[in-house]
């Protein structure tokens, strides 16, 4: 059995062999068919083409460079941006709990101030009428 499945393997192989040699060979009929002229022709196509394909090489690469460029500035105000936001935010909190404190400090103010400004109005009030005298 290992002797019926090497047998179409190799015709296979050999008639790929064959036919590689025949395209080789027409290939190398062709070569010879063409005139010094017509290579020069295709040389100066191809050094032409070669040096287009150069230069649009060269300007994709400079806009590439130019858009790496200003994805660097743009990451870099980001960043800057991020950090100021950042300040400002624990500035906020900051002063929040300043306000908290404040108006905790009010609270515990204003029954104080409210009973002096009682208490100044009494006196204003024992001035006006004469009968507190100094």
């Amino acid at each position: 059995m290992a002797v019926g499945g090497r047998r179409p393997l190799l015709i296979g192989l050999v008639l790929v062999m064959v036919l590689g040699s025949a395209v080789y060979f027409r290939l190398w009929s062709i070569d010879y068919d063409f005139s010094s002229e017509d290579r020069e022709f295709l040389r100066r196509q191809f050094d032409l083409a070669n040096r287009e394909a150069m230069d649009e090489s060269a300007e994709w690469r400079l806009k590439y460079d130019e858009e790496v460029k200003r994805a660097g500035i743009c990451a870099k105000e980001l960043t800057e941006v991020k950090e100021n936001f950042r300040r400002k935010m624990n500035e906020a909190t900051s002063i929040n709990k300043k306000l908290a404190m404040l108006q905790q400090e009010g609270a515990y103010l204003s029954p104080i101030s409210a009973a002096r400004t009682s208490k100044e109005a009494s006196f204003l009030h024992l001035f006006q009428f004469g009968s507190f005298k100094l």
